[in-house]
C-alpha cells in the first residue's frame, strides 16, 4: 500500500504510536500516546481530498506534525479499508501490504514465515510484529500464534530499518504496528461483521466503544470463529480472541489507559507435500491434487506416541491433529502518557502477558526427506539400495525368523497387502506411493513482561525546532518447551490419507506380526526435545530531531544489555524401554530425556546456563524538502538482534529515497538501499540424523530498490504499484563452524530478486462502493542455500468488490488465486542445504488453489 494515502488526509502512527480519534494528531514515539491539537472527528475520508500532504507521520521520532513528504525513513502504511480488501486469511498476509517483505503464508493462520530485504526466508526474527507500539513477543517471531486483525484494528503502520532498531527491540529489519482503535468519548459507536469462506470458514466480528462519564469511555470487541483451514480437512478448528480498554482522559491532556487481551484459538497447520515436475513446472502427483488436498486427516486424529516417563509419568505423550495448534494468551497492559508542561511530558507503557501453544503438526518427507517418497513396492523390498525402511525390516526378519515376506496393513481398514501382490500395491489411490510423515508434537509455554517509560522535550525558535525523547525499556521473559515424543509414521499419498503398520507375514499372507506400532516406525527423531529459555533484557535510548526550515536531520541510539539463560535437557546414556504395551520391533522411545538439564553450549555460558551480552544501536537520516511536492532523503542504520545465547546479529542498512505528489495525479517514493545482515546464524536438522541439529552461519549482502507508487489519471480510477528488485548473496558461509566451499556468492534461500504487487481499482458513483484486482508476482527462489533447487517465480491475480449498500451496510466479496496458479514458498527445510530432486519428485510449501468468499457489515 502506498505510503502517500490515496483516499485523503489520514495521520500516519508508527513505531510506538497509538490513534486517537482526531485528523490532527501530534508526535509520537515508543510508549508515547499521542496528543492532540484539534479535536475534530476522525470522519472517514471522501476521496475528494487533493492534499495528501496533509498527512502527518510519526515514525519512531519525535517532532509534531511531520508530513511524510518530509520523513527520512521507509514508511508504509495501510488503513482499515486497505486491510480488508486485501481479505487477509492471516497475520501474514497483511504483511504483503508492505512493499519489501516476501510472505510465506501457506502454513494456515499461524506459524507463517516471512523476511524483508534479501533475509533468508524464515527471517521473521527481524520482523517486529507490534500492537500499538510494544512488541507482541519480546523475541519478533512467532507472534502470529497470538494475533490476528479485527474490527478492533484501525490500521497498519511499518517501518522498515532505520529508526525501527532504535526505538523497538529485535526490529532491526522491521516494525509491523498494529494500531488499535480508540474509545469513542462522544458517542456509542458499534459494528458487526460476518464472514465465510469456500474452504469452510465462519467468523463473526464485533466492536463497540461508548463513553461513561465526560472523561471515561471504554471499547470491547474481537472475534469467533471455526475453520478447518484452506486445504481440505475433516476437522473443525474454533476459538475466539477479545480484547478491551478503559480509557480516562486528564483534564490538562494525556490519557491512562488499562487493557486486555486473551485469546484461545485452534488453527490448521500446513507442512510441506509431495509434488512432482511436469515439463520443469511443478505438478501434483496423481491421486493427490497439490492446490486442494491435505495429507491429515483421520488417521491422526490422535496418536499415542512412546516417550520418556520423565516427561510424562504414564509413558506416553498424545498427538492430536484434531486440536491442529491450540494457542492460549492473556494480556494485560497500561498505557499513560502526561504532559507536564507545553514542552515537557512523560509517558509509560507496560504489558504482561502469559502464553501458551500446542502444536501438533504433520511433516511429510522431514528427515528422510525424497527418499521417503517411495513406491509401496520399493518400501517392501529388504534391499538397503531401494527400501527407505530397511532398518526396520531387518529388525523384523530378526523378530519373525518364520516370515515369507513384508506387506502393509491399513489401520483403518485392517486391509492386508502383501509384498508379492505388486499390481495391488502399484494402484495404491492411483500412484502407489507411501512416504514417512513426522509427527511434531511441540508445546511451548511462556511469560512476556515489557515495559517502556521516558520523557519528551520540544523547543522551537523560529524556523528551528528540536525535538528530544529518551527513555528505558525492560523485558523479561521465559519459555519452556516440550518437543520431545516426535515420531514418524508411514502414511499413503493421498488426500486424508492413510497409516499402515508394516507387518511379517507367512507364505499364505497371512500377519505373521508386526514391525510397527499403530504405524509408527520410529521414536524420538528429533532429540529429547525438552528446553528453556530465559530472557531479561534493558535497554537506554534517544532519538532526537532538529528542523533547519526544510532540511530535516535526525538520530537515534539505542544500547541493550540481554542477559539470557539456556537450558536443554539431557539424554540418558541408555533409551528407555518402551511400555509394555506397545507392539513393533522398535523398543525404545528414542532420545530419552532423562528428567536433568545442562547449560546449552556450556563452553559459552559456564555452569549457570547464563550468558550477558551487549550491544548499540544507532541512525541517522536526513530529509529535504526542495518542493511542497518533492523531497529526498537517505539514512544509515546500525541495528542488531539478540538471539539468547547466540551471537548477536548485526544489520548494516544504506539507503536513500525520493517521494513525489503532483496533485490527484500521482504520488509515491522510489528508494534504493544496500542491506548487509553480518553473522546471520540459525540451527536446522542434520538431515542424516535429525536428532542432530547444525548450525549455519553466514554474511547476507543485498541491493535493491524499492518502488511504492499510486497513479490515478481521472478521479474513479487508480493502480497501485509496489515492489522490490534485488539483489541478495551469501558470503562467507560456515556449517558447524566450518567454511564451505560452493555457496559463496549464492542466493540466500527463500529469497527473491523480484516481488511486486500491482492493483487496479474502480471507484463506483455516489460512493457505492469500488472494485478492484490484484496481481502479485513472486520471483523464482532456491530451496537451499546451496542453490540445488529452484522454484519457479508465480503470479496470483485475486478480484474483489466492495458495496456500501447503505450508509450503515457493507457488503464484500473476494476471490483469490483465481486461475488456479501453482506456487511454491519453500523446498523441504529439515533436507539440509544442498537439497536435490529425487526421480521428478520432491517436496515444497505451496499457497492453495482458488478460494472465494465475503462479508457482511453493519455499523451502528
Amino acid at each position: 500500500m502506498s505510503a502517500f494515502n490515496r483516499f485523503g488526509p489520514r495521520a500516519v502512527l508508527l513505531a510506538g504510536a497509538t490513534l486517537l480519534p482526531t485528523t490532527l494528531v501530534a508526535q509520537t514515539v515508543p510508549g508515547d500516546q499521542p496528543t492532540t491539537q484539534a479535536t475534530t472527528p476522525d470522519a472517514a475520508p471522501s476521496g475528494e481530498s487533493n492534499d495528501d500532504l496533509q498527512d502527518i507521520v510519526v515514525t519512531g521520532q519525535t517532532s509534531r506534525d511531520r508530513p511524510l513528504i518530509s520523513a527520512s525513513a521507509d514508511i508504509t502504511y495501510a488503513t482499515r479499508e486497505d486491510i480488508d480488501r486485501r481479505a487477509p486469511r492471516s497475520t501474514a498476509d497483511m504483511l504483503e501490504l508492505v512493499p519489501g517483505i516476501f510472505v510465506e503464508a501457506t502454513a494456515g493462520e499461524a506459524s507463517n514465515n516471512y523476511s524483508v530485504r534479501g533475509l533468508q526466508g524464515g527471517g521473521q526474527r527481524f520482523v517486529q510484529l507490534e500492537e500499538d507500539g510494544m512488541p507482541i513477543l519480546y523475541g519478533g517471531g512467532g507472534a502470529d500464534f497470538f494475533f490476528q486483525q479485527d474490527l478492533t484494528i484501525d490500521r497498519l503502520e511499518a517501518v522498515k530499518g532505520g529508526s525501527s532498531g532504535v526505538l523497538t527491540v529485535n526490529g532491526a529489519g522491521a516494525t509491523i504496528n498494529f494500531i488499535s482503535k480508540r474509545p469513542n468519548f462522544k458517542e456509542f459507536e458499534g459494528a458487526m461483521r460476518l464472514t465465510g469462506y469456500s474452504y469452510g470458514l465462519k467468523r463473526a466480528d464485533f466492536y463497540y466503544s461508548a463513553p461513561l462519564a465526560e472523561n471515561l469511555a471504554f471499547n470491547f470487541g474481537g472475534y469467533v470463529q471455526s475453520s478447518p483451514g484452506v486445504r481440505k480437512n475433516p476437522f473443525d478448528y474454533a476459538g475466539y480472541r477479545i480484547k478491551g480498554s478503559l480509557e480516562y482522559r486528564l483534564p490538562s491532556g494525556g490519557s491512562i489507559r488499562l487493557s486486555g487481551r486473551r485469546g484461545d484459538m485452534e488453527t490448521a497447520y500446513y507442512a510441506s507435500a509431495p509434488y512432482r515436475f511436469d515439463d520443469g513446472d511443478p505438478a501434483s502427483i496423481p491421486g493427490f491434487n497439490i492446490q486442494r488436498d491435505n495429507i491429515g486427516g483421520d488417521a491422526f486424529r490422535s496418536i499415542q506416541v512412546p516417550v520418556s516417563t520423565a516427561v510424562d509419568p504414564d509413558g506416553f505423550r498424545q498427538f492430536r491433529y484434531k486440536d491442529g495448534i491450540r494457542s492460549l494468551s492473556n494480556q494485560a497492559r497500561l498505557d499513560i502518557d502526561v504532559p507536564l508542561s507545553d514542552t515537557l511530558s512523560i509517558f509509560g507503557r507496560g504489558r504482561y502477558m502469559d502464553y501458551s501453544y500446542d502444536f501438533n503438526g504433520l511433516f511429510p518427507g522431514s528427515g528422510t526427506g525424497n527418499a521417503g517418497l517411495a513406491s509401496a513396492v520399493n518400501y517392501l523390498t529388504p534391499d538397503p539400495a531401494v527400501s527407505p525402511v530397511i532398518d526396520l525390516l531387518r529388525a523384523g526378519f530378526a523378530a519373525y525368523p518364520t516370515a515369507q515376506r513384508f506387506g502393509i496393513r491399513n489401520i483403518r481398514t485392517g486391509e492386508v497387502i502383501g509384498s508379492n501382490q505388486t499390481a495391488a500395491l502399484n494402484a495404491l489411490n492411483g500412484n502407489g506411493f507411501l512416504q514417512r510423515t513426522t509427527l511434531n508434537h511441540d508445546y511451548v509455554d511462556g511469560r512476556d513482561l515489557g515495559i517502556n517509560v521516558g520523557t519528551r522535550w520540544e523547543v522551537g525558535t523560529g524556523s528551528i525546532k528540536n525535538s528530544l525523547t529518551v527513555g528505558g525499556m525492560y523485558y523479561n521473559v521465559r519459555r519452556n518447551q516440550d518437543q520431545s515424543a516426535t515420531a514418524s509414521v508411514v502414511n499413503d499419498v493421498k488426500n486424508n490419507s492413510d497409516i499402515y503398520d508394516i507387518v511379517a507375514l507367512d507364505a499364505g499372507n497371512g500377519v505373521v506380526g508386526s514391525l510397527t506400532d499403530s504405524g509408527l516406525v520410529s521414536y524420538g527423531d528429533w532429540g529429547n526435545g525438552i528446553r528453556q529459555r530465559k530472557d531479561e533484557s534493558y535497554s537506554l535510548y534517544a532519538n532526537d530531531e532538529i528542523a533547519f526550515g526544510d532540511l530535516r536531520i535526525d538520530g537515534g541510539i539505542r544500547w541493550e544489555s540481554d542477559t539470557a539463560t539456556a537450558f536443554d535437557g539431557n539424554s540418558a546414556a541408555v533409551n528407555q524401554a518402551v511400555q509394555p504395551s506397545v507392539g513393533g520391533v522398535v523398543r525404545n522411545v528414542g532420545s530419552t530425556f532423562n528428567g536433568t538439564f545442562s547449560p546449552t553450549n556450556a563452553g559459552r555460558t559456564g555452569a549457570d546456563g547464563k550468558l550477558t551480552q551487549d550491544k548499540i544501536s544507532w541512525t541517522v537520516g536526513a530529509n529535504y524538502l526542495i518542493t511542497p511536492g518533492f523531497a529526498v532523503y537517505a539514512r544509515y542504520a546500525d541495528g542488531f538482534q539478540t538471539n539468547n545465547i547466540d551471537p548477536i546479529t548485526t544489520i548494516e542498512l544504506y539507503e536513500a529515497g525520493v517521494r513525489y505528489q503532483y496533485g490527484r495525479l500521482f504520488s509515491g517514493s522510489v528508494t534504493v538501499f544496500r542491506t548487509n545482515f553480518n553473522n546471520q546464524s540459525y540451527n536446522f536438522a542434520n538431515p542424516a540424523n535429525p536428532t542432530q541439529q547444525q548450525n549455519i552461519n553466514a554474511d547476507l549482502r543485498t541491493k535493491g530498490v524499492e518502488v511504492d507508487v499510486v497513479v490515478r489519471p481521472v478521479r474513479w480510477f487508480s493502480v497501485d504499484f509496489q515492489g522490490v528488485f534485488q539483489d541478495p548473496k551469501l558470503e562467507n558461509l560456515q556449517i558447524d563452524g566450518a567454511t564451505q566451499s560452493g555457496f559463496e556468492g549464492n542466493r540466500p534461500e527463500r529469497t527473491p530478486a523480484r516481488l511486486w504487487t500491482v492493483t487496479p481499482a474502480i471507484q463506483l458513483p455516489n460512493g457505492l462502493g469500488d472494485i478492484y484486482g490484484r496481481y502479485k508476482y513472486v520471483g523464482k527462489i532456491f530451496a537451499d542455500a546451496g542453490n540445488g533447487v529452484a522454484l519457479p517465480s508465480y503470479g496470483v491475480t485475486s478480484v474483489g468488490v466492495n458495496l456500501n449498500v447503505t450508509q450503515q451496510l457493507q457488503v464484500s466479496f473476494n476471490a483469490e488465486n483465481i486461475f488456479d496458479v501453482v506456487g511454491l514458498t519453500e523446498g523441504n527445510p529439515r533436507q539440509g542445504q544442498t537439497q536435490a530432486i529425487t526421480d521428478g519428485y520432491f517436496y515444497a510449501r505451496g499457497i492453495v488453489g482458488p478460494t472465494y468468499g465475503g462479508s457482511v457489515t453493519f455499523r451502528f
